[in-house]
């Protein structure tokens, strides 16, 4: 079984809705409304392509997985546990994400500049990490790929994904901490 079981739900009113079943079978789930119904599912997939591909256990999907609810993201309680990975996923799916809507695509080094640069916007420094080109392709495949299950799928059915933590970033993907 896998630690977890994503799954998006197309409605037929235009909304859709996110629930992730955990290896406990425990269930953390979010309806996402009016333009939320349009955004939200395919910046979750943008998540999924993104913590797949650089092996992060500790962004979003992972920390649903350890058993957070899905409204614990927003809990100031919350913050004071290490999320610096969920908040650096969160930073590249953003830069993702403004690819999807502007349509243009950048580089490595772009993605990171984009990524030091909204971290030096909330007055905190960006982790040292290095995403290689072949990653970007490679998230970029697969949400393309999810993005399209996503827009075939008939209104009123959903699309599973599973999602398993990694122990470490996989060997390509480069992160350190700052001194």
């Amino acid at each position: 079984m896998p630690d977890l079981t994503i799954r998006l739900k197309k409605k037929t009113d235009g909304s859709a809705a996110l629930s992730c079943t955990r290896a406990d079978g425990s269930v953390t789930w979010q309806r996402q409304e009016g333009q939320l119904g349009r955004f939200f599912p395919l910046h979750d997939l943008t998540h999924y392509c993104v913590e797949t591909v650089l092996g992060f256990d500790r962004a979003f999907y992972g920390l649903l997985a350890e058993g957070w609810d899905i409204s614990d993201f927003g809990k100031p309680e919350r913050r004071s546990q290490d999320i610096s990975q969920a908040v650096l996923a969160e930073a590249i799916v953003g830069v993702f994400d403004l690819e999807r809507i502007m349509g243009e695509r950048g580089d490595a080094e772009d993605l990171m500049s984009k990524v030091a640069s909204v971290y030096d916007s909330r007055g905190a420094a960006a982790p040292d990490i290095v995403v290689t080109q072949s990653q970007i392709e490679q998230v970029r495949a697969l949400r393309s790929q999810l993005s399209e299950r996503w827009h075939a799928l008939p209104a009123g059915e959903a699309m599973e994904l599973e999602f398993n933590r990694q122990s470490a970033p996989r060997s390509d993907t480069k992160v350190r901490a700052r001194a």
